[in-house]
């Protein structure tokens, strides 16, 4: 059975399915695998803490029954006192199944619950992985942006520079201490390759005039055609 076979599936089937394979040894590899895919483990692991609670539930009730019994039997001198030897070898033996499939059970959530742990850690790393993707791209834009004012000589004006100004504002995490480092320094570093738009320091800084009033310019030295790639061989790079 797959993983949507099984969604398909009433709760009481789902149930039924579930706790014959709650054992390890003795559960079907395909099945489990079913089980704990993404779509179907919240569920499971709601069925089972259900079931978890009703055996725990039946232990009580049959511990408090057995309690009455007994003193109702030996209430009745030696011949309830028989009564009760007698059927405690069936007791024990109905409790003893029943609490090893209550501790079963028990296992079997703690290893669903680990499950959705390395789910949710492997969607967050994804999450992480797309939004560091979404800022490089970003940075790239905002960084070809300035190279296309210093390579058309145009006056930038102050909302520009304060757009550049956020490569080395804004920072992301990086390498096995996870230091903050500047979005202007992982382009130059981890995400582009950079090619000067002119040799001649006039041409370059042309894009840099600040009109009065205006705040001051950025390092002119960044102004560069930017050429995206993506680096994957690199041991400091953040995951």
């Amino acid at each position: 059975m797959d993983a949507q076979d099984l969604a398909q599936l009433a709760d009481k089937e789902f149930e039924q399915i579930l706790t014959s394979n709650i054992h390890p040894p003795t559960r079907d590899a395909r099945t489990w695998a079913a089980i704990t895919h993404p779509d179907n483990l919240p569920r499971a692991r709601k069925i089972l803490t259900h079931v978890h609670e009703r055996t725990a539930s039946v232990l009580r009730r049959r511990k408090t029954e057995r309690e009455e019994f007994r003193i109702e039997c030996f209430a009745r001198g030696e011949a309830g006192k028989r009564e009760w030897f007698a059927t405690r070898a069936e007791f024990e033996s109905l409790r003893r199944r029943t609490a090893n499939f209550h501790q079963r059970v028990q296992r079997a959530i703690s290893e669903l619950g680990q499950e959705q742990r390395n789910v949710n850690r492997a969607q967050s790393l994804n999450s992480g992985q797309q939004s560091r993707e979404t800022l490089r791209e970003l940075a790239v834009a905002v960084q070809r942006h300035q190279a296309v004012h210093a390579r058309n000589g145009g006056g930038a004006e102050p909302a520009d520079h304060e757009l550049w100004r956020h490569l080395d504002r804004l920072t992301v995490p990086t390498g096995p201490g996870q230091d903050p480092t500047t979005l202007r320094t992982m382009l130059s570093i981890y995400w582009t390759d950079m090619h000067p738009v002119a040799d001649d320091p006039e041409y370059r800084t042309r894009a840099e005039h600040i009109p009065p009033g205006a705040p001051a310019a950025p390092d002119t030295a960044h102004c560069c055609v930017p050429q995206a790639r993506r680096v994957h061989d690199r041991e400091d790079r953040a995951t």
